[in-house]
């Protein structure tokens, strides 16, 4: 029997086909997992897997694409697949053609292109059971920094990621989609708010009887994986406060079976009820609280920090950055974590140009001298000149430094909203090497050559060309914008705050499609009338999506805190 397990990015379809495999063979089968804990069988595969990952090559192209995860699955076909099948009794694959047939979907190429090419690379090999792991995109996102956070690589960035979070948006549609078509062979198995034991004793005992009684065993499936994971029902939700309500209730519930995802979700919020919940989870989570806490500065923040730093001293560390310079208490740890955590203490420096803070650049150099120099981002002074021409002294010249992707990366970033000749030419320097630092570098430059870098990347790496005009009132970054905002929420996140005529029109325009990031980005303006009555609309008719419910939830402590600071 061939099974396939597809989904987005983070939907937890690998872990799941893991401990799917596992299971069977404790049964007795014979089992075959094509993707091993993560890894291709096939070498090949892999290394094509790898390169279409690779944010350095942002220049291909969605044809090229399309053909190279043709290509990816053809080769673990033909030297791994049709092997398997011919002598296990379960061969499980971790994604297949669908794949990249949505992909295509997701990147606009015309249906009647790219299906007689996956039809002609299939050769008509189809799965038997398709799982389609499905959940909540701002979940799964969740749940892919939490794995960070938990197990920090130094893998360059994802390809995929420069588009935006739109594109897993799109590709939960189009696996949907797909699944809708054919419901002899798929089951979408609801994995956002499900108890990870049941769902996989269910699929298992699928595959087990589906041989042998097919049509009624899918039916039974079915019925047994929505008992399992019931769909998001919040309580009625008619203003912040009870979206509070509902966000913490959400919460508990994580918190009895993925503690982790539901502590990653509190990160960033403070208040009442909040607070509680960060204290109990960083027991059970204590690197993810830490993390979260970064630039908070209430009093509950502080408190753990100081309880977490010996646990999580990394994650304390970088949730200093973004701290106000004059908190005596974030010199202190910074002091304190130097010789533990020293490239998470550096880059809790970025931009920072006192005297304290060069002290303990000084200090930090030899050891993280690229953690260092990333944090020079906005410094235009001598003391930041110097460094960086010291670093490139170190790493023997722009040419050398550049070619490894780290370093390339380091100097954009100690670039970041600089202008001049000297930034320009390191940027340039680094662009090869690492090209989505390099655009990002640009954030806050207004010249007429940082927009046509713009201009260059938006088609390719939206996201990194808005992060590049967060905060800008400007009629180019309004236009951007424009013509981003239906298929890229960061344009959203790029106008936070900002009171502008077409501002309002893409905010009225994206509510049925990013109604958190719509939320998100009044800021201040929440409290107008025209804010008061967006929210209104956007909890009337979403209320189910969680990400809504947190940033109702900060609008709501943010009050809450208002009328404490008042009261007093």
């Amino acid at each position: 029997m061939f099974v396939v397990f597809e989904g987005i990015d983070g939907s937890g379809k690998t872990t799941i086909s893991n401990r799917v495999a596992k299971a069977l063979r404790e049964r007795g089968l014979a089992v075959e997992h094509l993707r091993e804990e993560g890894a291709f069988a096939s070498k090949v595969t892999q290394g094509i897997r790898d390169f279409c990952r690779d944010a350095r090559n942002m220049a291909l192209t969605p044809r090229a694409e399309l053909m190279l995860y043709l290509a990816r699955e053809v080769q673990l076909g033909d030297e791994v697949l049709r092997p398997a099948l011919a002598r296990a009794d379960v061969v499980i694959a971790d994604r297949y053609f669908y794949t990249a047939e949505v992909l295509a979907q997701a990147r606009d190429l015309p249906p009647e292109e790219t299906a007689p090419l996956v039809a002609a690379a299939a050769g008509g090999l189809w799965p038997d059971l398709a799982f389609l792991i499905d959940v909540d995109p701002s979940v799964a996102r969740g749940r892919r920094k939490v794995a960070k956070i938990l197990s920090p690589d130094r893998k360059p960035a994802s390809r995929k990621g420069l588009t935006g979070s739109g594109l897993q948006l799109r590709l939960r549609a189009a696996y949907r989609a797909l699944a809708g078509r054919d419901p002899s062979r798929w089951i979408v198995v609801e994995n956002t708010d499900g108890d990870l034991e049941t769902i996989v004793a269910v699929l298992v005992e699928t595959i087990v009887r589906s041989s042998e009684e097919r049509e009624r065993t899918m039916t039974d499936a079915r019925a047994r994986l929505a008992a399992a994971a019931p769909a998001f029902v919040p309580p009625p939700v008619d203003g912040v406060r009870s979206a509070l309500a509902a966000f913490l209730g959400w919460v508990d519930r994580r918190a009895q079976h993925e503690p982790a995802l539901a502590a990653y979700v509190l990160a960033g919020t403070t208040g009442p009820g909040i607070d509680q919940r960060r204290q109990a989870l960083s027991v059970a989570a204590p690197r993810v609280v830490a993390r979260g806490l970064r630039g908070l500065s209430d009093a509950t923040s502080w408190l753990l920090r100081r309880q977490l730093i010996e646990i999580a001293p990394a994650e304390v560390a970088a949730s200093l950055t973004d701290v106000a310079a004059e908190a005596n208490e974030a010199w202190a740890m910074r002091e304190l974590l130097a010789d533990v955590a020293p490239a998470e203490v550096a880059a809790s420096l970025d931009g920072l140009d006192d005297e304290t803070a060069w002290a303990l650049r000084n200090e930090l150099f030899p050891r993280v001298p690229e953690s260092v120099l990333a944090s020079l981002a906005l410094l235009d002074v001598p003391r930041a000149w110097a460094l960086r021409e010291r670093w490139l002294a170190l790493r023997g010249g722009p040419a050398r430094a550049t070619s490894n992707y780290f370093r390339a990366r380091a100097l954009a970033r100690s670039v970041t909203g600089l202008d001049g000749p000297e930034a320009w030419k390191m940027r340039k320097a680094a662009r090869d090497t690492a090209p989505v630092s390099a655009i990002v570098s640009l954030k806050g430059v207004m010249s007429d050559k940082a927009w046509l870098w713009r201009e260059r990347a938006i088609g390719r790496a939206p996201k990194a060309a808005l992060a590049t005009v967060s905060g800008m009132d400007d009629a180019r970054a309004w236009a951007m914008r424009a013509s981003t905002a239906l298929r890229c929420r960061e344009a959203l996140d790029s106008m936070i705050g900002l009171d502008h005529p077409l501002g309002w029109e893409i905010r009225e325009a994206c509510l049925e499609i990013w109604p958190p990031s719509v939320i998100k980005s009044l800021g201040v303006l929440v409290s107008g009338a025209r804010g008061q009555a967006l929210l209104e609309q956007a909890l009337a008719q979403f209320s189910d999506q969680i990400s809504l419910l947190k940033q109702a939830a900060i609008i709501a402590t943010g009050a809450n805190l208002m009328r404490s600071v008042m009261a007093a």
